[in-house]
């Protein structure tokens, strides 16, 4: 039962996700407490270095890696995760009790607990993060070395200017990159919009930075680009826990105002590229704005967004070999809590009535036992907070149709065949009749095979495949974007 227990938490996108390893805050400085002697004394000199092991979480593997250190009587370290882009998360407390050492980071709330072996080569423990726990073995080695061959290089054959674009309806400001293409100008631009969660201006998601590798290859063909930090990230102000789509659109908005100001960027010809999520803002911008000259859609949703979830929830189920009845009443779940956040008035009142749902689901549950009950009801407040989060509430019932159903601007939406996560054929069905309704005949839809949500060459497509896989963006994705927006 306790496989079918994390099902049902996996279905609502509550596993180890990218911004699991996140920091929240600088961790508190690192302490050390050796609080017994083993038989054969180990010192947490002993132990400094870098010890790497691999989660399997869901579908996913994550690799981990402490690199431990004690200088001057102060052990401390930091935890990467460098599938996730996650460096230099502080290590806030390194305990050793004879040949069991503990390790915690206050800034991920995070908590990895194991026995050494004998000749100290490795660790045998778990870590726990929330309310969840997986097995994790560490061994004393390198770390991985990620490959990202796409990643550009300088020196450049185009001018970049770093920038700060002030969003008055918000009062923040968002930093970003201005890329300027050799040659005289003015050239057509783009603006770029990221996908769910918090963004840097590169997109960057383990370790790939499809912005960055995307931005390269347009001004190497004279089209000139604008990426921003989401609010609340990097450069950028604001407050990224509490944005929704259409607090990101805004943001969007006002760098595209920027970006089509600029003496560089021809004038009607200044359009926003959307990843994901980016995909719903780029058509909200568009419907609204008659200065957008034109939309790229890569794997931008069609369908209302809980429609969505549960499409990509049963698939990444099934890439993850989970059973059809576990889907289904993983699926179930998921219909209590939405209804249950649906229409709340906010946050507080949505993640009481989720809690109330979820543990009358696991009250009345004739599955489970009672220990399976009792682990369950530690998941309540995690799932509630997840699905009761102004985000996640406005995702729900987010349909992306109406915005796509008055564009009349030439829009180019691609999709991966092996997309788990945005499925190729019921979304480009749905972006094909939303925009039929406004009689636009001046789009592209197309299906790239073999490509996943990143637009990566894959294998099953599986989010598991993302950090391992060395491509960044595809090659004939990058391609189908330049020659179209140069030929509008």
């Amino acid at each position: 039962m306790r496989g079918m227990t994390r099902t049902r938490l996996a279905a609502i996108g509550a596993t180890f996700a990218a911004c699991a390893l996140t920091p929240c805050g600088l961790g508190a400085e690192s302490k050390l407490t050796q609080t017994a002697a083993a038989p054969k004394p180990i010192s947490v000199e002993a132990l400094a270095g870098t010890w790497v092991g691999t989660l399997q979480v869901q579908s996913q593997s994550l690799t981990l890696v402490f690199n431990l250190r004690s200088e001057d009587g102060k052990a401390g370290g930091t935890i990467d995760s460098p599938d996730q882009g996650a460096k230099g998360i502080p290590i806030s407390t390194l305990s050793l009790d004879g040949e069991k050492l503990r390790i915690e980071s206050a800034a991920i709330r995070g908590t990895f607990v194991g026995t050494l072996s004998p000749d100290v080569a490795s660790i045998a423990g778990a870590w726990s993060q929330g309310n969840a726990s997986y097995p994790l073995e560490l061994e004393r080695r390198a770390a991985p070395a990620l490959s990202r061959p796409q990643e550009p290089k300088s020196p450049f054959p185009y001018r970049t200017e770093e920038l700060r674009v002030a969003n008055a309806k918000a009062g923040i400001e968002l930093a970003g990159t201005l890329v300027i293409p050799a040659g005289e100008g003015p050239f057509p631009a783009v603006v770029f919009a990221t996908g769910s969660g918090a963004q840097n201006r590169d997109e960057e998601l383990m370790g790939h930075k499809p912005f960055l590798v995307i931005a390269d290859y347009l001004a190497r063909r004279g089209i000139a680009s604008l990426r921003c930090d989401d609010r609340g990230v990097g450069g950028s102000t604001g407050d990224a826990a509490s944005a929704t789509t259409m607090d990101k659109a805004d943001d969007a908005e006002a760098a595209f105002e920027y970006l089509a100001s600029r003496p560089e960027a021809r004038k009607g010809a200044v359009g926003i590229i959307g990843h994901s999520e980016g995909g719903v803002i780029a058509p909200i911008v568009a419907s609204r704005n008659a200065r957008v000259g034109f939309v790229v859609l890569l794997a931008g949703p069609g369908l209302v967004g809980e429609e969505l979830l549960y499409l990509q929830g049963a698939l990444i189920a099934r890439a993850a070999r989970t059973s059809e009845a576990e889907i289904a009443e993983g699926q179930a779940v998921n219909r209590r809590l939405y209804a249950a956040v649906r229409g709340q008035a906010d946050a507080a009142s949505a993640k009481a009535a989720a809690e109330a749902a979820y543990l009358g689901w696991v009250d009345s549950s004739l599955s489970m036992g009672d220990a399976e009950k009792a682990e369950a009801r530690k998941m309540a407040g995690g799932l509630a907070e997840q699905v009761a989060s102004p985000w996640f509430r406005t995702f729900l019932s987010l349909d992306p149709a109406p915005y796509l159903a008055r564009l009349r601007i030439p829009v180019l939406a691609l999709n991966g065949s092996k997309d788990l996560q945005v499925p190729a054929k019921e979304d480009l069905a749905a972006i094909k009749a939303a925009l039929g309704k406004a009689a636009n005949r001046k789009n592209k839809l197309v299906e790239l095979k073999g490509l996943n949500h990143l637009f990566q060459h894959a294998g099953s497509g599986s989010p598991d495949e993302y950090g391992r896989i060395e491509e960044t963006f595809a090659p004939e994705a990058l391609k189908a974007m330049g020659d179209w927006i140069l030929g509008l």
